[in-house]
């Protein structure tokens, strides 16, 4: 396995066991207070995993998606390469728009904002490296070794 399959592989099953831990009550802590009381798919599942990462029912399933991708792309060095390019586009828009006061609840929808924008930011910049800056060279892209003069 070539080091942006490796990506792929880790980052997709860091964010599919995010996404999981997502759905289970336990995990994650809920909010107490009226300032953050909405109505309708924000408040589906609203809460904080561990009580550091927020999230939401449509955040999970987001993660779960990623995370499928990821695995799935860690098979062969180009789906890889489609990965981490849309790891960079998708996430490093997540991170720019949590930034912002009217965007970091992505209209209503989906909780991005404090700890998630790092997530989002760092996941956003190593997708980037893998998928756009790092090439792979002639010999990384096919199985066979290259044969050895005498």
């Amino acid at each position: 396995m070539k080091p942006a399959q490796y990506f792929a592989l880790i980052s997709g099953v860091f964010f599919l066991i995010l996404g999981l831990l997502g759905f289970f009550p336990s995990v994650v802590e809920k909010v107490n207070g009226s300032s953050l009381e909405m109505v309708g798919a924000f408040d589906n599942g609203f809460g904080y995993i561990f009580g550091v990462i927020p999230t939401n029912a449509i955040h999970s399933i987001i993660r779960l998606s990623f995370g499928i991708f990821g695995i799935l792309a860690s098979i062969a060095l180009d789906s890889t390469r489609v990965y981490s390019r849309a790891l960079a586009i998708g996430y490093g828009l997540f991170a720019v728009m949590g930034l912002f006061p009217y965007t970091n609840t992505t209209f209503g929808l989906i909780p991005i904002y404090g700890s998630d924008v790092l997530l989002h930011g760092i996941s956003a910049a190593i997708g980037f490296y893998f998928g756009f800056i790092d090439q792979p060279g002639l010999l990384e892209l096919g199985d066979n070794k290259p044969q050895q003069s005498a």
